[in-house]
């Protein structure tokens, strides 16, 4: 089993498709291993995303990442990175796969709705960022 970050952003939260979002990861087959309703800061959003930093996208994105609550969520399941990343679809709404998240809930590339991790590395990082040892073991917000 594998365990990718998904974190519904400010724009869904806002739109209140969460609800929607959640059903759809656990109508996939996902397991919820940890959940939160949570609020970036600026700093801990540059921090969550420092592996752009430079990118001509970092400051609009780390923005917007802070300018509102997200809800961020441990996924388990089989291929769970691949697949996550399947369901979501195409950073670019506009380019996402009929049937995906971003195509349905995303308005734009840094609007797109939800976030997957991109690979084992990147999810081990994510996941630690958002949740302790602790959490995971005891099933935070489950």
């Amino acid at each position: 089993m594998e365990r990718t970050l998904a974190i519904i952003k400010p724009d869904a939260v806002s739109s209140g498709v969460i609800g929607e979002i959640i059903h759809r990861a656990e109508e996939e087959g996902f397991t919820i291993r940890a959940l939160k309703l949570t609020k970036l800061t600026k700093a801990q959003a540059e921090a969550f995303y420092s592996v752009h930093k430079g990118k001509p996208f970092f400051e609009r994105l780390t923005k917007f990442m802070a300018s509102g609550p997200v809800v961020v969520m441990v996924l388990e399941g089989e291929d769970a990175i691949k697949r996550w990343r399947e369901i979501i679809g195409s950073t670019d709404p506009q380019e996402a796969a009929e049937g995906t998240i971003r195509r349905k809930f995303g308005t734009n590339v840094t609007m797109n709705a939800v976030h997957g991790s991109d690979s084992k590395d990147t999810a081990e990082f994510e996941i630690k960022f958002f949740f302790s040892e602790m959490e995971l073991l005891n099933g935070a917000g489950n």
